[in-house]
């Protein structure tokens, strides 16, 4: 994770588990003793915000960047100038949680000219259980059109397959052999495989990229207290 380019952009289809995924990575860098930020710049779906755990991250020291309408219920696309922040001091590790199709990708393609190619990686996590990328080819379509929106290019895969509380090894296995699909179409790397952390220890041997513990912090809006 830390040899990682210093920008981490995160996309993946809408209940990919992208924002928990880029959640759990960024208090991951914090814990490690990074200067961070995390810049929530979906701002197309309401839910499964990061910003929805602000108070986390300033507790942990990590810099929250968001719609420059405050609000957690606020679904405005304004996006705060505080953005350039991230791209220009290279003293922050961050994480960009863009939005979750080629709409949500535009609000990253408007800064294409400000970021440094050099700086970036930008994570499709991929999720075989959902319906418009449950196949490779199906996968493949979502991610170019991520790209296209966002005007970046996709450097891995992440695979994040889960059925929320009734995964089961069987998901996870069933989207690392999509992802080994995609991964010989496109020539991308798979980076890494996200798991709740109670399947560690009962794994197989055979996962693909950095097996990457996480817990829960998004909650759905009926289970907000």
């Amino acid at each position: 994770m830390i040899e990682d380019r210093r920008i981490r952009i995160i996309t993946g289809h809408y209940g990919s588990g992208k924002t928990e995924f880029a959640v759990n990575y960024t208090l991951n860098l914090a814990k490690s003793g990074k200067k961070t930020a995390i810049v929530d710049l979906d701002i197309v779906n309401p839910y499964f915000r990061s910003r929805q755990i602000e108070p986390l991250f300033e507790e942990k020291g990590i810099r929250v960047i968001s719609s420059s309408i405050k609000g957690l219920a606020g679904d405005l696309p304004a996006l705060s100038p505080e953005i350039y922040t991230v791209m220009e001091d290279k003293s922050y590790e961050a994480v960009i949680d863009m939005g979750g199709d080629k709409a949500g990708a535009t609000a990253l393609g408007r800064y294409h000219d400000r970021l440094d190619k050099d700086e970036c990686d930008m994570f499709f996590v991929l999720n075989a259980n959902r319906p418009l990328t449950a196949d490779k080819q199906s996968a493949i379509r979502y991610l170019r059109s991520i790209e296209q929106g966002s005007r970046q290019k996709v450097t891995a895969l992440v695979n994040n397959t889960h059925l929320c509380g009734d995964t089961e090894i069987g998901d996870i296995m069933k989207g690392q052999a999509l992802c080994l699909q995609v991964s010989q179409e496109l020539g991308l790397p798979i980076k890494y495989t996200v798991v709740h952390k109670k399947f560690i220890g009962d794994l197989p041997d055979d996962i693909c990229g950095e097996i990457f513990p996480i817990d829960i912090f998004m909650k759905k809006p009926w289970e907000m207290e």
